[in-house]
This record gives structure tokens, sequence and C-alpha cells, in this order.
């Protein structure tokens, strides 16, 4: 959640709004998650996220995410002030040198240095899902990580 506008009936309100609209994370199996959708109705629609295989282009695997790729973006995405902001989509993780913070509030949280809108931030992301970027960590709270 992030605090934005929604609009109401009776006008704009201000609070909390969902960061990655349309996105639900489920810590299960893929049977567990297949059989609650078949057994209940209302939960028919939701779909499996999912990218192409390297290998066989027409072919797609669903998105697992890693628990300390997830444990990453929670730390990082649960803070609401203007320290984070969310990307309008993955980054691509390729650019930019892999970190982890060594101290401070974000200190065991890797991610990849980028530069936005002409200043250095640290982007956590999860592959192929979404991305969030730290706006400021001091050069010497960074240790590169060998990828």
């Amino acid at each position: 959640m992030r605090r934005g506008v929604t609009h109401g009936k009776e006008g704009l309100h201000f609070g909390l709004v969902p960061a990655i609209h349309n996105l639900i994370f489920v810590r299960s199996t893929q049977e567990a998650l297949s059989e609650l959708k078949r057994g209940r109705e209302e939960l028919a629609s939701l779909r499996y996220m999912t990218r192409p295989l390297s290998e066989t282009p027409n072919k797609h695997e669903i998105i697992i995410v890693r628990d300390t790729e997830m444990e990453n973006f929670i730390r990082v995405a649960s803070v609401t002030d203007d320290r984070v902001m969310f990307l309008d989509s993955a980054v691509d993780e390729q650019v930019g040198k892999r970190v982890r913070i060594t101290d401070g509030y974000f200190a065991g949280v890797e991610g990849v240095v980028r530069r936005i809108k002409k200043n250095k931030h640290v982007v956590v992301s999860i592959e192929g899902c979404a991305s969030v970027a730290i706006a400021y960590v001091p050069k010497q709270s960074l240790m590169i990580v060998d990828s």
C-alpha cells in the first residue's frame, strides 16, 4: 500500500491505495492454489502470472518468487514515505551493479543500482512483476554482490 488519492461518490479521498494494482502474492503450492480455484467460484477468474520460456517462446511458465526476493521486496515496499518509490513496471535487472545495503533501515536488502531521473537508486525487483526503488542510500552503505 502507498499513500494516494481515490475518487469516490463524495469526491477525492486521501489514504492508502494498492501500490501494485491487480496483483496478489500467495505463498502456496501450485496444486493447492489450483484446487482452491476449482472449489471456489469467486476465485475462478484469478490467473497465474507467466513468462515465456527462453528455449520455447510459445510456451510459458508460472512466475515463482523466491523467498529472499519477496522478503527484500516486502521490507522496502512496506515503507510509506518519500524514501521509496514504486516503478510503473518491472526493471531490467541486467543493468547496473548488484549490491547489498550494509547498514541503516534497509540493512541486508539486495538490489541493483539504477539511474532514475538522473539520480542513483537501489532498485529491488520481483522478476517480471514489480519494482520499487530506494531513493537514497549512502555509497559507503553499499557492498557489491557477486551475481
